[in-house]
């Protein structure tokens, strides 16, 4: 069994709803996970928020419902398969517009964020009927789920999944939906953006697939920024432990959430391009290779913040009582440093920054700095192996630097500057490969 999810820009028109079929084996079993149709989660999300700020939101649901008439027209070939098509998108359009703008809860905003994966699944589900190609749609909602934690229930996933599957045992291609599930108390819910990804990875576990496949419009995971800088190339192999970083740190091709539960089971994972199936894509394992710098990314939107203080000083318990502070505010730290008197951690998202700010106070002198940018260098840095972090640093030099984190990780050498040298910074890196 494999793991073929398709984003948003895959099947992001009609011809490329209809190129998926050339992508997927016939002859083997294989569940495929789509993503709402390109544009459309976003639209959903600015419909939620018209209901929730009390205005109407009937404009931007009918151009959405007339993006969707445009499609199934050019999609289908017959009248029977246009009218159930058309059948199909009342329905949901129907359910879409049911709510109120006057009491609108986020229990509501789910369903709506549903509708956009329901969508794209059943028409591609639609399309195979009508050129003849077999396939099973098998619904989200019946299989996924998350606990009160927000945590998927991996052995509920297999035991519904697969009792699903095995009820088709003559079927190869089963068709199900990325993003969405329910969650402890049986409502629609979703895994959050990037959730397509997370749905695939959750699916390869929980059937010990042969393989996860991740498609997208990029050719494999780049050793950097190909939007800012030159001759960048994909990565034949990661291994999970860098996969993760990178996605965490910035390259947008894959989700951060979705490497862990293809990592705990060992399923191989592959990124590659719906527009050159033929390329050869990135693949993520539990090989490694020791000693090389594989990649950059950057991740901006960085705040830092330093506590100095004269107390720290051989004071057990320091720390603990700063971390405290985020933990109350559910604001997760990426990189810490500490001296004798002082700690500077970075975050990044600055939502309760006032009040976590305002509540360090009690132990020190703080300093902020916004617009900051981590670089973050990955590789497989085993501690024997002399000079890897030297190489970093020479290359940059010549740009002021703000933070260091290495030795947390044997994957990564991470690296806070201002974000007006983030270009510089990632142009300068490429020359260690």
């Amino acid at each position: 069994m494999k793991v073929l999810k398709f984003g948003g820009t895959s099947v992001g028109s009609p011809e490329r709803i209809r190129n998926l079929i050339s992508l997927i084996n016939q002859d083997e079993r294989q569940i495929v996970v789509l993503s709402a149709v390109a544009g459309t989660t976003n639209s959903l999300v600015a419909i939620c928020q018209e209901y929730a700020e009390g205005k109407n939101p009937a404009p931007r649901i009918t151009s959405l419902n007339e993006q969707y008439e445009d499609l199934i027209g050019d999609l289908f070939v017959s009248n029977e398969y246009r009218i159930k098509a058309k059948e199909l998108i009342d329905i949901h359009f129907g359910t879409i517009s049911s709510f109120s703008s006057g009491v609108f809860t986020p229990i509501h905003e789910r369903v709506i964020l549903a509708q956009g994966e329901l969508l794209s699944t059943h028409l591609f589900h639609y399309h195979l009927q009508e050129i003849g190609v077999p396939s099973v749609l098998l619904p989200a909602l019946d299989f996924m789920k998350i606990n009160e934690e927000l945590e998927p229930e991996i052995p509920y996933i297999t035991e519904k999944l697969g009792a699903m599957l095995a009820s088709h045992h003559e079927n190869n291609i089963f068709i199900t939906q990325g993003y969405i599930c329910r969650n402890a108390f049986g409502e629609i819910d979703n895994l959050k953006r990037g959730g397509s990804d997370y749905t695939a990875s959750l699916i390869g576990a929980a059937l010990r697939a042969e393989e996860i496949q991740i498609w997208t419009d990029i050719d494999g995971m780049h050793n950097n920024d190909p939007r800012v800088v030159k001759n960048t190339r994909p990565i034949a192999q990661l291994s999970f432990e860098e996969a993760a970083e990178l996605a965490y740190f910035g390259a947008k091709i894959l989700h951060p959430q979705s490497v862990f539960p293809a990592q705990k089971y060992k399923v191989p994972v592959r990124l590659l391009n719906t527009m050159e199936p033929n390329a050869p894509g990135t693949l993520i394992s539990d090989q490694r290779s020791e000693g090389e710098i594989k990649a950059v990314a950057a991740k901006e939107g960085i705040c830092a913040i330093k506590i100095q203080s004269s107390r720290m000083l051989l004071v057990y318990g320091f720390l603990r009582k700063v971390f405290e502070v985020f933990e109350r505010y559910k604001t997760p730290i990426d990189m810490v440093t500490t001296s004798e008197v002082a700690v500077s951690l970075s975050i990044d998202n600055p939502k309760y920054l006032k009040e976590i700010t305002e509540e360090l106070q009690a132990y020190g002198q703080i300093t902020v700095d916004q617009d900051q940018t981590i670089i973050c260098v990955v590789g497989d840095f085993v501690a024997s192996k002399a000079g890897i972090a030297a190489r970093v640093l020479d290359e940059l030099k010549h740009i002021p630097i703000r933070m260091i984190s290495y030795g947390g990780s044997r994957n990564n050498i991470s690296i806070l500057l201002d974000t007006a040298y983030k270009n510089e910074a990632l142009q300068s890196l490429q020359r260690l490969f």
